[in-house]
């Protein structure tokens, strides 16, 4: 992830660019809980599927792919728009939020639901650090 990180702050370091002032660490901390709740939800939806449990599988991959399209976005800094970017990241947290919820109804059950739910409040908790970083980049209106 070092190498995306040192490519993103080069493409980044253009005067005009939203971004310019990000913490790149931020930014990677953001992106390697995206990347490991995605996997999570990635792996719990497969054992769920295997375990009858449908609602809780679709949400771990509705999650998953909802993170992934987050992580890419992140990764476009020549098409960076905030608000888009601002309101993406919401609904990625709204949607890392219902996986938990829902995951957290099997965790003492499910070992893989438990690994799931806490992957994706940690994703929560990077994405909000983030917003709230990026809100303080924004100019006043």
């Amino acid at each position: 992830m070092n190498m995306t990180m040192d490519m993103m702050k080069g493409a980044m370091s253009a005067s005009d660019m939203p971004m310019k002032d990000m913490d790149m660490s931020m930014m990677q901390e953001c992106m390697e809980a995206l990347s490991a709740c995605m996997q999570a939800c990635i792996m719990c939806a497969d054992a769920d599927a295997g375990e009858g449990m449908g609602r809780c599988a679709a949400m771990c991959a509705n999650c998953a792919d909802v993170c992934d399209t987050m992580m890419r976005m992140m990764l476009r800094t020549t098409g960076y728009d905030t608000q888009v970017m601002m309101s993406m990241m919401e609904t990625c947290v709204k949607m890392c939020r219902a996986c938990s919820a829902e995951c957290n109804m099997h965790a003492e059950m499910s070992e893989h639901c438990r690994m799931c739910a806490m992957a994706c409040d940690q994703a929560v908790m990077a994405m909000e650090k983030m917003m709230g970083a990026m809100k303080e980049m924004m100019p006043a209106s």
